[in-house]
């Protein structure tokens, strides 16, 4: 089938049951061409903003993890019984996890291991990356993760993009990640770092991730782009991970001497909230990153922590 004609359902489900025998079967919410039928969180009014921050010589980041959800009313406020989950992390690059181009593994194992224990029927871990996923997921320990957690790691395909009306003021349809779309619930995992053309890659530039098609038609007007994805992607939770963060030569990196120790999660449910605390990681103030600015423009969030519930949570 052209990817470009409508997909049934039953043959959408049967393309995700193929992805390399990694996924197992699952009951989906159903789309259409204008987004899915049932909206992946119900987004709460009240917005909140989590710090966690590990100040102890030797911290667990697991711990640190459980933490910064505990501080947000817990994970079940989040995940229910019986929810298929989606984790989007940033695997887009074949690099160690010590060079923070890629989401912290033992972040991404305990998130997992959170959605499993509030009952989620299962966990997808879904991205797709710029070099080749196998090496990527080998080398950034996504497939080890998947193996020790039991969840599902999905290999992108042209096959799992579906033509999306975004609506976005650069972006009309594009293609987009089937598994991302079918979820019940999504939780944004990016890596904070340097990019080259946006200044910073954090949550909602994560987005970029979720689709396919010509993507380096994408940063020809990055900043509108990302909104534009930002506007169609409605995360139940944003978790930025900033134990290390890439300070230069992002995206890719691949040097330790662009990278720095933060030892800091970000957990919201406001996506401008969340990258404009963690653009502060950088010496950057919201209003000097394009996408956030345009974001606030387009109300898809704020960056006056001072609207939202704030806390931090010391380890």
């Amino acid at each position: 089938m052209n990817i470009h004609q409508p997909m049934s359902r039953r043959d959408s489900l049967k393309r995700l049951l193929q992805i390399s025998g990694t996924v197992a079967a699952a009951t989906f919410t159903g789309w259409s061409l204008d987004g899915p039928r049932s909206v992946w969180a119900k987004n709460e009014k009240r917005k909140f903003i989590i710090e966690g921050l590990g100040q102890t010589k030797g911290y667990a980041v697991k711990e640190l993890t459980q933490k910064v959800f505990e501080a947000a009313g817990g994970i079940t406020r989040f995940i229910s019984r019986g929810d298929v989950v989606v984790i989007k992390p940033n695997f887009s690059w074949a690099r160690g996890p010590n060079l923070a181009a890629s989401t912290n593994p033992e972040v991404l194992e305990s998130v997992i291991e959170l959605c499993y224990n509030a009952g989620a029927k299962k966990v997808r871990i879904a991205d797709n990356t710029i070099h080749e996923a196998r090496r990527c997921f080998a080398i950034t320990g996504a497939g080890m993760v998947a193996k020790k957690t039991n969840a599902d790691l999905i290999y992108p395909r042209s096959s799992l993009m579906k033509e999306m009306k975004i609506r976005g003021d650069r972006l009309d349809v594009w293609p987009v990640f089937v598994p991302i779309l079918e979820a019940d619930k999504v939780i944004n995992l990016p890596v904070a770092k340097s990019h080259s053309l946006s200044i910073l890659t954090l949550g909602m530039k994560n987005w970029i991730g979720a689709v396919g098609g010509r993507r380096n038609v994408l940063h020809q007007d990055i900043h509108q782009t990302i909104v534009d994805l930002a506007q169609f992607f409605k995360p139940t939770v944003t978790l930025i991970d900033a134990i290390r963060i890439m300070t230069k030569n992002g995206p890719s990196g691949g040097s330790l001497s662009d990278v720095s120790m933060k030892d800091t999660l970000i957990l919201s449910n406001d996506p401008v909230a969340a990258d404009a605390l963690a653009a502060s990681l950088f010496n950057r103030r919201p209003e000097q990153i394009g996408f956030i600015r345009l974001a606030q423009k387009r109300d898809l969030g704020t960056y006056d922590l001072q609207q939202l519930d704030h806390k931090k949570v010391v380890l």
